[in-house]
């Protein structure tokens, strides 16, 4: 590519594949915002080759807005849109803090509908049919050169704008993937999903962070 007519070419190329990558993406934000409410059950694996894990999960998260109630490896998270309350029944300890006290890098979920939109350049990478489903991949890479994540795979359903999965690969050569096993929306919920009772675990250590 040392002909300045190539990389000129290729620029415009990129160009375009980056405005059809970030449309998909905006399509994908602007559906699920449309709903009041997403219940998702997922699959977790973790990898890394050189370490010899490989570790395998389910879980499933409820999200309204920006709050949000997740479940997996045995830890409950709950959001209420101000406070994150992290229950662990094994250590029976509640952690409570702001949900800006963790990495600015850790895709929670309710960012992982909108965390594209800051940080990161976006292309459109392969497409896979999985099960009958046509399903188009948008590479992601972070524009900070220091950050641990090389690169983000995000699986679109190109019918319904659903995601299907998110494969996250960082530097140390871990990768992170969450499957969709369903999605639903619009569900009937409790009005009192996303509050934290203390009550209910008055032999717990509570532990504030901020």
């Amino acid at each position: 590519m040392k002909q300045i007519a190539i990389v000129v070419l290729v620029l415009i190329s990129s160009f375009g594949f980056a405005q059809d990558a970030e449309a998909l993406l905006n399509d994908v934000y602007n559906k699920t915002k449309s709903y009041d409410n997403i219940s998702i059950d997922f699959k977790y694996v973790l990898q890394n080759t050189s370490e010899n894990i490989n570790q395998e999960t389910r879980g499933d998260v409820v999200m309204e807005g920006d709050k949000y109630v997740l479940n997996i490896l045995g830890i409950t998270r709950i959001y209420d849109g101000k406070t994150l309350y992290t229950i662990s029944p094994e250590d029976e300890e509640v952690t409570i803090s702001s949900e800006n006290t963790e990495e600015e890098t850790t895709i929670t979920p309710s960012k992982m509908l909108s965390f594209y939109k800051e940080g990161y350049t976006y292309k459109l990478d392969i497409v896979q049919s999985v099960k009958g489903r046509k399903i188009q991949y948008v590479k992601l890479n972070p524009i900070d050169t220091n950050s641990e994540i090389k690169e983000v795979l995000l699986g679109i359903d190109a019918n319904t704008k659903h995601i299907y999965n998110l494969i996250e690969i960082g530097k140390n050569g871990t990768k992170t993937t969450l499957t969709v096993n369903s999605f639903k929306t619009n569900e009937p919920i409790s009005k009192t999903l996303f509050t934290f009772d203390k009550s209910k675990y008055g032999d717990y250590y509570i532990n504030r962070l901020d």
